[in-house]
Parts: C-alpha cells; sequence; structure tokens
C-alpha cells in the first residue's frame, strides 16, 4: 500500500506537472515571440503620454525634423523649458538658450512679411499663391523662428534674385528687431522649433570643437573655414568673415540651411557651443604660431614665398658676388 502511494505522486508529477510546465513554458516563449515589444512598448507609451502633457501645457509645438535626443533642440527633450501662456518663452541648457520671439511682434511682423516675402512664398507663409498655385519661395510654416533669422539676418532673404541657384550672404535688409518680428509671424501661424539658439560660450573646450570641426564642417568649409565650391554652382561660405556670429553658427548648425546637413541628434548642445567657439574664436582670429597666416591655403603659399624670397634671395646674392669678382 504504501509502495501505490509513493508511486502516486511519481505519476502525478511525471504525467501532469512536468508536461504542464513545460507547456507554459512554450506558451510564454511563442509571445515572447510574437510580441517581443510588449515590455518596451508600455514603457514607450508611458513616455510619449508625458512629452504629450508637456506639449499641452506649452501650446501646440511642431517638433518636425528636431531630435529626441536629450539637449539637442527640442524643448520637451532640454535641461529648461519655460513656458507662459501655451506658448514656448524659452528652453534649453547651460550651453546653449533658445528663444521664441515675443508673440507681440507677431503683427509688426505681418507688415514686414506682406512687404518682403509673401511675393514668393505666400501670403499666408505656406508657399501657396493667392490663385493656388505653387509660388517660387517655399512653404515657411513649420520651420521655426531660428530658420527665419538665419536667413533675413545673413542677407540671404529678401532675395535679390530669386533665379539664383543659391542665395548669397550679403549686407541684411531688415535690422535684427525686425528680423524677430518676422520669425514670430511666422512661427505664430505653426509653432515649431529651434528657437533662436544664444550659445554660451563661456568654459567651451576649443580643442574639443576643433576636433569636431575637422570630423563634420572641414569637408565642405575647409580646415581653416575659408569655404569651398561645392556641386551645382552653389559652394560653402567661407567662416573666416567675422561678421558671422556665434548665433549665425549655432542656427546653421541646428537648422541645415540650403546643402547643409542639419546637425540635430548627433550633435548635443555642449558640443555645438564648442564648434561655435572654435569658429568665432580661432577660425576668425587665428593665431599663426608660424609667422603670416599666407591665407591659411597651405604648402603652395608658403612653397611660393619660399621660392621667391629663398631662391631669388640666393640667385640676387651669386649675382652680387659674381661682379664683384
Amino acid at each position: 500500500m504504501s509502495g501505490s502511494r509513493a508511486h502516486a505522486p511519481r505519476t502525478f508529477r511525471s504525467q501532469f506537472l512536468l508536461p504542464g510546465g513545460l507547456l507554459l513554458i512554450a506558451v510564454l516563449g511563442a509571445l515572447a515571440l510574437i510580441f517581443p515589444g510588449a515590455t518596451a512598448q508600455a514603457s514607450t507609451t508611458a513616455k510619449t503620454s508625458h512629452i504629450s502633457a508637456s506639449v499641452k501645457s506649452c501650446g501646440s509645438v511642431n517638433l518636425k525634423g528636431v531630435s529626441t535626443v536629450h539637449n539637442t533642440g527640442n524643448p520637451f527633450a532640454s535641461t529648461k523649458l519655460v513656458c507662459f501662456d501655451g506658448v514656448i518663452i524659452r528652453y534649453g541648457d547651460s550651453a546653449i538658450t533658445y528663444t521664441n520671439p515675443p508673440t507681440s511682434y507677431a503683427s509688426a511682423g505681418k507688415l514686414l512679411f506682406d512687404q518682403t516675402c509673401s511675393s514668393c512664398h505666400g501670403t499666408a507663409a505656406n508657399g501657396v499663391s493667392p490663385g493656388g498655385g505653387a509660388t517660387i519661395g517655399p512653404n515657411l510654416q513649420g520651420v521655426g523662428a531660428a530658420t527665419v533669422d538665419f536667413w533675413i539676418t545673413t542677407g540671404r532673404m529678401p532675395a535679390t534674385d530669386v533665379a539664383a541657384i543659391e542665395a548669397e550672404r550679403k549686407p541684411p535688409r531688415l535690422d535684427d528687431k525686425q528680423a524677430l518680428e518676422v520669425a514670430a509671424y511666422i512661427n505664430s501661424l505653426d509653432p515649431s522649433a529651434p528657437g533662436v539658439p544664444t550659445p554660451n560660450l563661456k568654459g567651451a573646450d576649443l580643442a574639443d570643437g576643433a576636433s569636431l570641426f575637422s570630423l563634420n564642417c572641414a569637408a565642405c568649409h575647409t580646415i581653416t573655414g575659408a569655404g569651398d565650391a561645392l556641386a551645382f554652382g552653389t559652394n560653402a561660405p567661407s567662416l573666416q568673415n567675422r561678421q558671422v556670429t556665434a548665433q549665425q553658427v549655432a542656427e546653421a548648425m541646428r537648422i541645415g540651411p540650403a546643402n547643409m546637413p542639419r546637425f540635430s541628434g548627433n550633435l548635443s548642445d555642449v558640443q555645438v557651443r564648442d564648434v561655435v567657439a572654435y569658429v568665432t574664436q580661432k577660425i576668425q582670429h587665428p593665431d599663426n604660431p608660424g609667422g603670416a597666416g599666407l591665407g591659411g591655403v597651405g604648402p603652395v603659399a608658403e612653397g611660393f614665398v619660399a621660392l621667391l624670397l629663398g631662391v631669388g634671395g640666393l640667385a640676387l646674392i651669386c649675382f652680387w658676388i659674381g661682379e664683384r669678382s
């Protein structure tokens, strides 16, 4: 009898518990294969709802083209964010502060836009003419205040030649405040990021800026920042021009104007600040410890000077010795 009772639990375990456990493991494994992101999806949903709440508290914001990486120009992924009355005022971190123009500028900005921009971009800045066709200029809604400010303060817009392949830098027709007014109006149509950046260059790492510049910028702007020709009649402008401000360099890196790539999620605000500091301090004010910079074009100019002065000087000395003898 005792042997029968001992045999019964073993039979129950072998016939029911072990197969049931194996079946449960197989089912769980199948569910994991079919729904591999169930846990991750729950985490993502929680994160998304948090971002949506932030967007709601600061108003509706178009984040097209802006990375979600922390401190790379996204207001809802920045260390600091200040909103008032459903509008983003400023955001960023210790390296860069992004600011949206005051909404009170929008009315003056609309007048300026109607006078200087609407003929190419449409009366609603949407790239649509009154007749319903496409305008010469692109849709400006959703580009962010930094984009508008960059194109106007660098003099590239309003354009003087709408048929030109590339808008060249020239003295701006509108002053800095007027640029912000136009930016405020366009941003009021579709509030967007990035805002106008103000880099804090204090404490910037110039060595890191030089390394990042050589890796990301020198291929087009050259290692000395002199600029160079690109394809199809376009060019990378010179950064040695001291009229290129720190704000404009930061704007260009965040918005990617014309052929320039947009450095959004791949460079942090600290790294952008370091590049801006290197451009405005070392490229625009080179040290030239070896003497005259000779345009910074490298061994061609240096070799020419060496041949002209060195070989030419030796020839004159030999000629003088020959004359005396």
